[in-house]
């Protein structure tokens, strides 16, 4: 919540004017006005204490919880099988840490079951860091053909690499080293983890 978000919210609920707020912030009419538009952003500490006392609202509390809140893009769907063509469809955002939003740069949400036993369900939201290289073991997002996005445990071989799928009832893809070039093969992004949407 902004500081614009609580002047307006305060004043939806009070009634109270720009006059009022100014005169119990010592700040002019003019100062309000640009708070409440959002055009002033960086309040002192003092002021900010007064507008406390006035809305009841801890407001530097709220403002640093804000602060320190961070988003990242869910772009579309991924198929936890092999036959959803890739959409790059814009699904709206999700909040993740501090830590989490320096580790990685997107979610994808998954439909599909071949990665259950990895804990990979259908609904949930994976989040990707993006990066066109994984080690052997870890689970990726790969596209193939340039068109078909899949999430599988990347397994590499001497000569060839394995999508191995978590889920029994699916078998795995092997492909050539002239496979992975020629169809071709594309990493994506590492899956760091999954998240399940509970409805």
């Amino acid at each position: 919540m902004t500081l614009q978000e609580i002047l307006k919210e305060y004043k939806e609920k009070t009634g109270c004017s720009n006059d009022y707020i100014a005169t119990h912030t010592f700040v002019t009419k003019s100062t309000v006005s640009r708070w409440i538009s959002g055009e002033i952003k960086k309040v002192q500490d003092e002021t900010l204490e007064l507008i406390s006392k006035m809305t009841g609202v801890d407001v530097k509390e709220v403002l640093k919880d804000s602060f320190f809140r961070y988003q990242k893009p869910i772009i579309g769907l991924v198929k936890a099988g092999y036959d959803l063509l890739a959409e790059e469809n814009y699904l709206g955002y999700e909040e993740v840490t501090s830590g989490e939003n320096k580790q990685g740069d997107f979610f994808l949400k998954v439909t599909g079951n071949s990665m259950v036993g990895a804990k990979i369900h259908d609904g949930d939201l994976v989040y990707v860091e993006a990066c066109n290289d994984v080690n052997s073991g870890e689970i990726a997002v790969v596209m193939i053909d340039n068109q078909e996005l899949t999430i599988k445990r990347i397994i590499k071989k001497t000569n060839m690499m394995i999508l191995e799928a978590a889920n029994p009832s699916y078998e795995n893809i092997y492909f050539t080293l002239d496979e992975i070039k020629t169809r071709p093969l594309k990493i994506i992004g590492r899956v760091l983890y999954s998240k399940t949407l509970f409805k």
